[in-house]
């Protein structure tokens, strides 16, 4: 694929994500926008508006002194592994095949819908176990177990962490960035408007329909949980949340040291998913 390409579809899946961002922080102010209270059959209705910057402007006006944090990290990752041309087999469920980043094909349906799959993020930060919902998302949660067993996941970093929004990951390269293309896309699964919460596990797409594959994210605050149902959601966190906090807490390169401010997501710290395995039973 050419450079030029990649570098549109790069652009693209930032600004997308950025919108989708932009548009939950409006919908998580919104909600906590009215009190409603009532007092022994008398209806008082308590409108509390709370004051903010604008979406649209990125500048903060504060009584003190801020710091602008600068400097994103240089992420380093894993590198590609090997790659399968043609038809993509199922991978060994004990861990024991070869370490692959690259496919020309979407795998067949290894996983059994029926059963249940747990997923175990090590990271550098902690551990997050997440079930996988493979009745609700059942292509979607087979397309991660595959990536998954053969160790696609294994040595990234998160490449992209807005806070109290969502921890991106998904791409094994070198240096990884919002640019990971490695063959193939699957259909989208998405849920019902409201079914996101802090922990859930969701594909990335570029906004297009049935374009994810190898990114993904998890929700890490309210402006995350308040996205529209536009991205499969197929897991959520059942142990680890103060690990996935402790994700949340790293700033960006352009998050003000008192948390107001623009922040696009490069990393200040590296955040390294160690190793991804999955159990069924």
């Amino acid at each position: 694929m050419g450079t030029e390409k990649r570098e549109r579809q790069k652009e693209l899946r930032t600004t997308r994500l950025e919108a989708a961002r932009r548009e939950a922080d409006r919908l998580a102010r919104r909600r906590r926008m009215l009190n409603i209270a009532s007092v022994v059959g008398v209806v008082v209705i308590a409108v509390v508006v709370l004051s903010w910057v604008s979406d649209d402007d990125d500048t903060t006006t504060n009584s003190t002194t801020t710091t602008t944090i600068s400097g994103a990290v240089k992420l380093v990752g894993p590198g590609g592994g090997a790659s399968i041309l043609g038809e993509t087999p199922c991978p060994e469920a004990d861990g024991s095949s070869e370490r692959t980043t690259s496919f020309e094909k979407a795998p067949p349906m290894c996983i059994d819908p029926s059963k249940s799959y747990t997923a175990t993020f090590d990271t550098t930060k902690g551990k997050l176990v997440v079930a996988l919902d493979a009745k609700k998302a059942p292509q979607t949660v087979n397309n991660f177990v595959v990536l998954a067993r053969y160790h696609f996941f294994d040595g990234q970093p998160f490449f992209r962490i807005v806070k109290d929004f969502a921890a991106q990951f998904g791409d094994p390269g070198k240096n990884p960035a919002n640019t990971a293309q490695f063959g193939y896309t699957i259909p989208d699964e998405l849920p019902e408007q409201g079914e996101y919460k802090v922990g859930s596990l969701a594909m990335a797409n570029t906004g297009a329909a049935n374009s994810g594959g190898a990114q993904m994210f998890f929700i890490t605050g309210e402006s995350g949980a308040a996205l529209p149902p536009s991205y499969a959601l197929f897991g959520q966190v059942t142990e680890g949340l103060d690990a996935l906090s402790k994700i949340n807490a790293v700033r960006s390169i352009n998050q003000q040291a008192n948390g107001s401010g623009t922040n696009d997501g490069a990393p200040t710290e590296q955040v390294t998913i160690k190793k991804v395995t999955v159990s069924e039973s």
